[in-house]
């Protein structure tokens, strides 16, 4: 220790800088290289990578620095609350005073057989191709029924149920119950997971054959709240991580809080960071369904109405062109008829595909679309009977006739021919062919 002055010397006087120095080398003199364990609390990382956090206990904390070089290593993220063990070097931080340990090494406390076996595992699971990102399957956007693997007394249980019922209230939830804490928690996962994967494919095979009416699972999330490694221990187990890449669906995986990883997470199609968040990753909203519904609605509202607009043009064109128009327009009006059928059946097999639930929005639609072709027909027949009373064949019928010469100019002035020349006559029923007799007298 520092050697004591006499009582009747006078003490040198320091300069602050030179004391917080001295200070420093005593204790790196004494104490370094120190190990120290404690608890994180106010833990964070700058954008240059440093780490800064306080280590404490029941009786005493130290402010604690761990440079990037050294942070670079940690093979688990730090968080608030966990218990460390670190080893580092005691000084003092001079420009402040404080005492300080700058941080080498940071192991979670008392996890250290486990983290290791934790890391074997991953590492031999790895070399044989289970976390391969080729075999991860995406997510269904609109799954059928969602199977779910937890606790039946976990807070997770009522988190996803919630987040479910908020967002996606139409779709199905089959709950597998399983332990998901202590010894008998692995076999009793692996086995809640086997049931769903027997509904799932047993449910595929009948809908297939139209046997059942109820849907298929599309996807399973298995979920569990936050702990510690050895509260989620259970999701580490090699035979688990075999039965999660057995998966006849895509599977979420939703363990602990968002710094936790298990083996369980490598494994499953895709990791959500808590419970919650798995829960919404399969289930997007009903109201953004709702919405594409309707912008679909419109869309098939639109397309009609310019396919009967086209419709009536080339009608229009047509009666332009054509003498005797009465059988064309009757084609026209199969034909559109046809277009409107098709029209309405193509909406309504469309919907169905996008939402099983939305029948109320298909009838509207369906009445929409039958209301609007029923106007346009209308309108077309008004046009058909306008064309009707154009018809030369109508006038002809009053006892008209016409006449045309021999280069089938129509005749309408008697200058148009002379005397003793040919013309033909064309009457409602039949044709004749006259000669120009000379004018009679009066």
């Amino acid at each position: 220790m520092f050697d004591q002055p006499a009582p009747d010397s006078t003490p040198p006087v320091w300069e602050v800088g030179a004391l917080c120095r001295a200070v420093s080398g005593a204790l790196q003199a004494r104490f370094n290289p120190v190990a120290v364990r404690g608890e994180i609390a106010g833990f964070s990382r700058a954008a240059s990578g440093h780490c800064y956090f306080t280590l404490k206990d029941g009786e005493g904390q130290l402010r604690c620095a761990m440079f990037r070089r050294a942070a670079s290593q940690l093979d688990f993220a730090p968080r608030d609350g966990a218990l460390v063990q670190v080893r580092a070097s005691l000084g003092v931080y001079e420009a402040r005073g404080d005492l300080q340990l700058v941080v080498e090494q940071m192991a979670p406390a008392g996890q250290g057989a486990l983290f290791e076996q934790f890391l074997r595992l991953k590492a031999r699971l790895e070399a044989e191709g289970l976390f391969d990102a080729a075999r991860k399957r995406p997510l269904p956007p609109l799954p059928r029924a969602i199977g779910l693997v937890t606790s039946l007394g976990a807070a997770a249980l009522h988190d996803v149920q919630s987040a479910l019922a908020r967002r996606v209230p139409h779709i199905p939830v089959v709950l597998a119950p399983a332990q998901v804490q202590g010894a008998a928690a692995p076999a009793s996962l692996r086995q809640a997971l086997s049931q769903l994967y027997l509904l799932a494919e047993s449910g595929k095979a009948l809908e297939a054959e139209k046997t059942t009416k109820n849907p298929p699972i599309d996807v399973i999330l298995l979920v569990r709240g936050g702990g510690s490694m050895e509260d989620l221990w259970a999701f580490n187990d090699e035979q688990l991580a075999r039965t999660i890449v057995q998966s006849p669906v895509p599977l979420v995986s939703g363990v602990g809080h968002e710094t936790d990883f298990t083996i369980a997470d490598f494994c499953a199609d895709l990791r959500a960071p808590t419970p919650t968040a798995a829960a919404e990753l399969v289930a997007r909203p009903r109201a953004e369904w709702l919405a594409a519904l309707g912008l679909l609605a419109t869309r098939l509202v639109q397309a009609a109405q310019r396919q009967t607009d086209a419709g009536h043009q080339r009608l229009d064109g047509a009666a332009q062109r054509l003498g005797r128009p009465s059988g064309f327009v009757a084609a026209a009006q199969v034909q559109l008829a046809q277009q409107a059928q098709r029209l309405r059946h193509g909406a309504l097999i469309k919907m169905q595909q996008l939402a099983q639930g939305q029948q109320a929005l298909e009838a509207d639609l369906s009445h929409v679309l039958e209301r609007r072709m029923a106007a346009q027909a209308e309108r077309l027949e008004r046009a058909a009977l306008r064309l009707q009373l154009l018809d030369p064949q109508q006038v002809l019928s009053r006892g008209y006739a016409l006449l045309t010469d021999a280069q089938e100019r129509v005749l309408v002035r008697a200058s148009q021919v002379r005397t003793g020349a040919p013309v033909h006559a064309r009457l409602a029923e039949g044709e004749l062919d006259l000669t120009v007799a000379p004018p009679r007298l009066l």
